[in-house]
């Protein structure tokens, strides 16, 4: 059963779309215009992706008013964007030392 719960985390962030959207929910909640205004891309666009994100239980929404914010809902899918940012993102890459 993990098993095909990590398949299914790994399935969803494999799309780059996908893996920058929650990479911006992870330490808080974000609307589909701040989301779309910061991919660059329509926001049709990430709310389809929001859509699938949500149909996998990834992220969830909070209506307030007309604006509905999307959070991470799942806490395995938030250690795992920490990892990946801090990995990836969080300090520039290392130039390789050359060898003499």
């Amino acid at each position: 059963m993990a098993a095909d719960q990590a398949r299914d985390l790994l399935k969803a962030l494999s799309n780059r779309h996908r893996l920058l959207i929650v990479c911006q929910l992870v330490d808080d909640e974000r609307s589909v215009g701040e989301l779309a205004a910061f991919l660059g891309l329509r926001d049709s666009t990430v709310s389809q992706h929001l859509a699938l994100l949500r149909r996998d239980g990834l992220v969830t929404a909070r209506r307030d008013g007309q604006t509905i914010h999307y959070s991470i809902a799942s806490e395995p899918a938030r250690e795992v964007l920490k990892t990946l940012y801090q990995v990836y993102c969080a300090t520039p890459p290392q130039k390789p030392v050359p060898r003499l």
